[in-house]
């Protein structure tokens, strides 16, 4: 069972894939958009799990080159900012299921797998609203390379509303 790991995050896939690895994936991960379709045909995953955010690029953009090299493999996009409207573009561009971050690695496997999903299973997933905001923030902050006003404007918030927020201690899921 090999299983492609499309992520920009290195700490993150090489967590990922160990933790797969001990569920029977042989693992491989690739952090650097321009090697994408390089290692899919290498490697000729069964399975591929892809980032919604890569570093320079929506993995939306790569679904199709990816489901064009491996016609038969089963492809979950991964998000950490789901919204029905990029699950349905996921769908419709070639993806086999949608995720949301942070996902349980039994969720992911199960995914991957095709199995059915009990629905607790999604619950352990499943962040709560002010976990979800929190996430987004520091997101938006981290792609203004922590310029709290440029992030203000861009969360449509007053600066001092979000420097409040940003004290805070982020919430559990």
């Amino acid at each position: 069972m090999k299983l492609l790991i499309i992520e920009d995050d290195v700490a993150f896939s090489n967590t990922l894939a160990r933790r797969m690895s001990k569920m029977g994936f042989e693992c491989q991960c690739v952090n650097q958009e321009q090697f994408i379709l390089d290692t899919c045909n290498a490697f000729l995953p069964q399975y591929v799990l892809l980032d919604m955010k890569l570093e320079h690029s929506s993995g939306l953009q790569h679904i199709k080159q990816i489901r064009a090299a491996l016609p038969k493999c089963k492809l979950v996009l991964l998000t950490g900012f789901a919204s029905i409207a990029t699950a349905v573009e996921a769908i419709k561009l070639g993806a086999d299921d949608y995720l949301t971050k942070p996902a349980d690695t039994k969720l992911i496997a199960k995914k991957l797998r095709g199995e059915d999903v009990e629905l607790e299973d999604t619950f352990e997933s499943t962040m709560s609203p002010e976990r979800l905001e929190w996430e987004h923030i520091q997101q938006t902050l981290q792609a203004n390379d922590g310029n709290v006003s440029e992030t203000a404007r861009q969360l449509n918030m007053h600066r001092r509303t979000l420097q409040r927020k940003l004290q805070k201690r982020p919430v559990s899921k």
